[in-house]
């Protein structure tokens, strides 16, 4: 079954990490290990995750939308479908996932951007700039994310259309990740209209899918 952890040998003590929230315009990270499950609940209507990837192995190596994108030859995220690095390799796989909604083309915010269009606060790509920091990882450039919960649409012509944010607060994705990693979850304001009222996430890791039934 997707979720269902793939066997493979232990190489070191298996931790889990604690549930992290993440406040309506802010950042927020969580160590994943290679099997276990992440999953990232909204706890607000219209929520948004932008969520980024790094590997905790060589942060040279991270979570792409790019490549995501053409090695499942779609723009829309879909159960099962495998996110993957932007070396063509699986981090993780997308498994429950309540909202079927997700945004595979915009980029993150930037303080810039949100000021330009009258929104206060701090805009994803500087909130990620600072969290790598806090974390003291060095990449060699910021990635663009994987826009989970936002809702837009792309047209016959071309053209994306930003919908109006149906999420409501106890939806969730649940993803099987497959390479030990460090991800970086933005609840920062998107400035894209109809996604633009940021709430609160919450950030949890399990081994099976029934742990999270302790939460």
């Amino acid at each position: 079954m997707l979720l269902m952890r793939e066997s493979y040998e232990e190489t070191a003590v298996r931790t889990l990490a604690e549930p992290v929230q993440v406040a309506a315009g802010s950042i927020g990270s969580i160590r994943v290990l290679r099997g276990q499950l992440l999953r990232i609940t909204a706890q607000g209507d219209g929520a948004v995750a932008s969520l980024f990837g790094f590997s905790l192995a060589d942060p040279a190596v991270w979570l792409s939308v790019h490549h995501t994108r053409v090695f499942s030859n779609s723009y829309l995220l879909g159960s099962g479908m495998r996110l993957v690095n932007n070396r063509r390799r699986p981090m993780m796989v997308l498994g429950k996932d309540s909202v079927k909604r997700h945004d595979l083309l915009l980029p993150a915010s930037t303080t810039a951007f949100l000021a330009e269009r009258g929104y206060p606060g701090e805009g994803c790509l500087d909130a990620l700039r600072g969290e790598l920091a806090r974390l003291g990882m060095v990449v060699p450039k910021l990635p663009d994310p994987i826009n989970l919960f936002m809702h837009v649409k792309l047209t016959r012509e071309g053209e994306i259309l930003p919908e109006t944010n149906l999420t409501q607060a106890g939806d969730s994705i649940t993803c099987r990740v497959v390479m030990d990693t460090q991800f970086i979850v933005s609840a920062c304001n998107t400035g894209i209209e109809g996604n633009d009222r940021p709430a609160p996430l919450l950030l949890s890791v399990a081994e099976n899918l029934h742990d999270f039934n302790a939460e």
